[in-house]
């Protein structure tokens, strides 16, 4: 994807911080970096927001059984981390 060279007011230290927190070169990679985060973070919420709105049906649900899950299994305890998010 092609860049584009652009001015912006930015938080000093706010910007040390994220490059000492990923490991960024430059403040133009760490912001490449924060942006990448929120496009799939607001990607994420829309999907559950969807998804609220339209539970799967009952075929969906049975496909998704049919899965091998097998390889997702390891010691998280899932049910604890999002005890918040239960209907």
């Amino acid at each position: 994807m092609p860049k584009d060279k652009t001015t912006i007011s930015v938080h000093r230290a706010k910007v040390d911080e994220a490059k000492a927190l990923v490991d960024a070169r430059s403040t133009s990679e760490v912001i490449d970096i924060a942006l990448d985060c929120l496009i799939r973070s607001e990607r994420l919420r829309k999907d559950i927001t969807a998804y609220r709105q339209h539970p799967p049906t009952e075929a969906e649900i049975a496909l998704a059984a049919r899965a091998d899950t097998r390889g997702l299994a390891d010691d998280t305890d899932w049910e604890a981390l999002y005890a918040e998010y239960e209907g």
